[in-house]
């Protein structure tokens, strides 16, 4: 199944970068202006959010080859509270997405970091990691003051989720057993010795292409909602700002872009979407989206992914509504 939709990923962009009206004209097919719309809206979107997607697997590759998991736990205090502070200033310089973050977590919990702390980094490094601060800058440069909400909502907001699951959960293991642990736990998992340099170049490409047909998708459905939503169904919904910040938050969700990139994809929609609908989309969709939702069923028991999934729908919301009253 991924690797249908990876080829369908990759078709979609084959089809729309390679777009030549002047072609299809000299075969008697005549496009609608809509659609061309939507193939420049699709093109510009990719153009600008590749160069933070490959800074992005690169290094996190890096990381995941030469920085070993042992040396980020050593780096956390071991106080429940204060704790999450500094796993929250680790997660603001760890240069990975929400794909990324999760297997390292993983791995980080089963050698013995406490789970509210890996919640922390789950939640904090998407948004607050110095790509993502570069990305967010560079696509609302004409209002900064997106990318300080960002920043601050998700700094505040992976501390609070943290401890509302420490309150929940204490310390108790609420891992699942995967395929690679049990193979790992029975010591039959096989070993290919290659040099960290290829391994690093390994893991970028499988990352790169892994995000890169959810960008594809998620830049085309952004396109097609920019050029076919019809604007008076639209106004209805976002007639409130609790309607609108619903609705983004809810693309956030099935779009499921990397935070590397949503932002390109969140200015597209600065003309139809306030500013707090836009923070919503912003920092709720590293937060929580389809892809990592998936991710996280299955590595952590459902119980739990649950309750973490309420408990991120319901502090981002309930934050951005305050950020609007109170300080926009």
């Amino acid at each position: 199944m991924r690797d249908i939709i990876g080829i369908l990923a990759f078709l979609v962009f084959v089809m729309l970068f390679l777009y030549n009206t002047e072609v299809l004209e000299y075969f008697g097919i005549i496009v609608p202006d809509q659609w061309l719309h939507v193939n420049t809206i699709f093109i510009s979107i990719l153009l600008e959010a590749f160069p933070f997607i490959l800074l992005g697997v690169f290094t996190s590759a890096f990381i995941q080859m030469f920085v070993s998991e042992e040396t980020l736990r050593k780096v956390l205090p071991k106080h429940a509270y204060f704790g999450l502070i500094s796993a929250a200033l680790l997660g603001a310089v760890l240069p990975v997405c929400e794909c990324a973050i999760i297997p390292v977590v993983r791995r980080l919990i089963k050698k013995g970091m406490p789970l509210h702390f890996g919640v922390v980094l789950m939640m904090s490094a998407p948004i607050l990691n110095p790509i993502v601060a570069a990305s967010t800058y560079y696509a609302f440069q004409q209002d900064l003051s997106v990318l300080y909400f960002r920043m601050g909502l998700g700094f505040i907001l992976s501390i609070v989720i943290g401890f509302i699951i420490y309150r929940l959960f204490g310390s108790t293991n609420q891992l699942r057993w995967t395929k690679d642990g049990l193979t790992v736990a029975a010591g039959i998992r096989k070993t290919v010795r290659t040099s960290k340099v290829k391994q690093t170049f390994y893991h970028a490409s499988d990352e790169f292409f892994d995000m890169g047909k959810y960008l594809i998708f998620g830049a085309f459905l952004a396109s097609i909602v920019n050029v076919f939503l019809d604007r008076t169904m639209l106004a209805a919904l976002t007639s409130t700002e609790a309607g609108a910040t619903g609705i983004m938050m809810g693309l956030a969700f099935i779009l499921s872009l990397c935070s590397e990139a949503d932002a390109f994809v969140a200015s597209s929609f600065s003309n139809q979407f306030s500013t707090t609908s836009l923070l919503a989309f912003l920092v709720f969709g590293p937060l929580l989206d389809l892809k990592n939702t998936l991710l996280y069923f299955a590595y952590f028991k459902t119980r739990f992914v649950l309750i973490l999934m309420i408990t991120i729908t319901a502090v981002t919301f309930s934050s951005v509504m305050l950020v609007h009253y109170f300080l926009m």
